[in-house]
């Protein structure tokens, strides 16, 4: 059975970690994670995916380290209404 942890009054599967990735208003992307405290930023995707992997190695223990990690991409757009 995977490792759980609690996290804003939910089991949290520690298996996965999830992240937000959004556009920076400078170019680039934002990534944050949703339930720990780790964040990062890159100019592009490939680069991305090696800060967010370093970012959590970072985070957790070596016997704790998430197996999979989701990055959830937002688009945002503003329209007139």
């Amino acid at each position: 059975m995977a490792p759980e942890r609690m996290g804003a009054g939910l089991e949290t599967d520690m298996s996965e970690i999830h992240f937000v990735v959004e556009e920076a208003d400078e170019g680039g992307y934002i990534a944050k994670a949703v339930n720990d405290d780790i964040f990062t930023e890159a100019d592009d995707i490939a680069t991305l995916h090696t800060n967010v992997r370093d970012a959590v190695h970072c985070h957790f223990d070596k016997d704790n380290i998430p197996a999979v990690i989701r990055l959830h991409f937002t688009h945002e757009e503003v329209i007139a209404a």
